[in-house]
């Protein structure tokens, strides 16, 4: 059985009508660029001057996008979700600490995360930035090329070990480790780190998973040489695909330094390497496990219709479908629905501390063309469904 993504009584029946039309209200106001650039800079002012405006966030899109202050609230979430047969990523959304002890503060947070998820039934997966645990000149530095002097070996020692860390108690636990991507000018060093974590850790299945943004044009043929290296070495390649974060970022490096933008001329691209990367993937399960990080409709159900029509079963534990929490519950739910290993990305942490993540996803939703008029279609659709059943 294949999913129907238009079928919003499988998409939202763990959500209350309060919750919809609170939902229908925040993708209303992110409709608008200048509904949303205001409420970002208003959001930005008053939490500078400390003003009293987390009740009020924390009320709205905090709600929306986030599973709450602690682990505990956040698997209370993850736990309304399981009676759905969705499972949950822990995302502790805590982003721009700096410096040496907030870096070696955030280890064992992320440990607790990992045992804590080895107790629930519901979380296979925590992820992790490795800018989370490193200075980003050091990053920059290294992808360079450059040499390290001794001071920044014994630092870069440090951030191996932070993460190495933190994979060798999920390993322990048997949780899956999702390891983002950064930006294109500081992604080699994450790409080492991650080689040597999977090269360690998936030897029997894959624990630990790089990330490949596919809106690069050069992704699609490193996610093949990834493949070569992992097989030779005799690993599984973990791979999550997602098409990018960073792409305005990007472009716009590029032109102030003068170099070509590392990114797809145009959308169309990025779709054609997208799907290539998936199916690439797909007839590779022996030596690959793929995680399917995306809210486009046409690439989930690609690789659901591959599955289904390969013989593969739709809960391998070598393919997962992933959307944010608070996004796309039509394509979630309904491939949880079909018996598809789903799971949705959970942030977690203090008000204060995740609104950059909130503000990327308010942009976000501006933004992506078509986003948030599909998810007020869908939620309209549902919530004329319930007036008249």
């Amino acid at each position: 059985m294949l999913p129907a993504f238009d079928n919003t009584e499988i998409a939202f029946r763990y959500r209350t009508d309060k919750d919809l039309k609170q939902a229908r209200f925040l993708f209303s106001s992110m409709g608008s660029p200048t509904l949303t650039s205001i409420g970002m800079w208003a959001t930005k002012l008053a939490m500078g001057w400390n003003l009293p405006v987390e009740g009020l966030i924390k009320s709205t899109i905090y709600r929306q996008f986030c599973g709450g202050e602690t682990m505990e609230e956040a698997a209370r979430v993850a736990n309304v979700l399981a009676k759905y047969k969705v499972g949950v990523i822990m995302d502790y959304g805590v982003e721009g600490k700096e410096g040496e002890a907030e870096f070696d503060k955030a280890v064992p947070e992320f440990v607790k995360a990992v045992k804590y998820a080895a107790s629930q039934q519901n979380i296979p997966f925590i992820s992790l930035k490795v800018t989370g645990f490193a200075r980003f000149g050091l990053l920059e530095k290294i992808h360079s090329g450059a040499t390290l002097t001794a001071g920044e070996q014994a630092e870069w020692d440090r951030v191996y070990n932070r993460v190495h860390t933190i994979c060798k108690a999920a390993f322990e636990n048997n949780i899956m480790v999702l390891i983002d991507a950064e930006e294109t000018w500081i992604q080699e060093p994450v790409n080492l780190l991650t080689d040597a974590m999977m090269e360690l850790y998936n030897k029997e299945k894959a624990i630990v998973f790089n990330t490949f943004q596919m809106y690069a044009h050069g992704t699609l043929p490193y996610l093949k040489q990834s493949y070569e290296i992992s097989s030779s070495k005799g690993y599984i390649l973990g791979a999550k695909l997602v098409r990018g974060a960073y792409m305005e970022k990007e472009r716009e490096r590029g032109m102030k330094m003068g170099y070509p933008s590392p990114i797809q001329p145009d959308k169309a691209s990025t779709d054609r390497d997208y799907d290539a990367g998936v199916l690439f993937c797909l007839e590779r399960l022996d030596k690959v496990a793929l995680f399917i990080g995306t809210h486009n409709e046409k690439s989930c159900l690609l690789a659901a219709t591959y599955m289904d029509e390969h013989g593969i079963a739709h809960n391998t534990p070598k393919v997962w479908f992933s959307q944010l929490y608070g996004m796309s519950d039509n394509i979630s739910f309904n491939l949880a629905d079909a018996g598809y290993n789903v799971a949705k990305y959970l942030p977690y942490g203090p008000v204060k501390d995740v609104v950059p993540y909130l503000m990327r996803r308010a942009q976000e939703n501006t933004s992506v063309a078509g986003q948030t008029g599909r998810e007020l279609s869908l939620i309209n659709k549902e919530m004329k469904r319930r007036r008249l059943s």
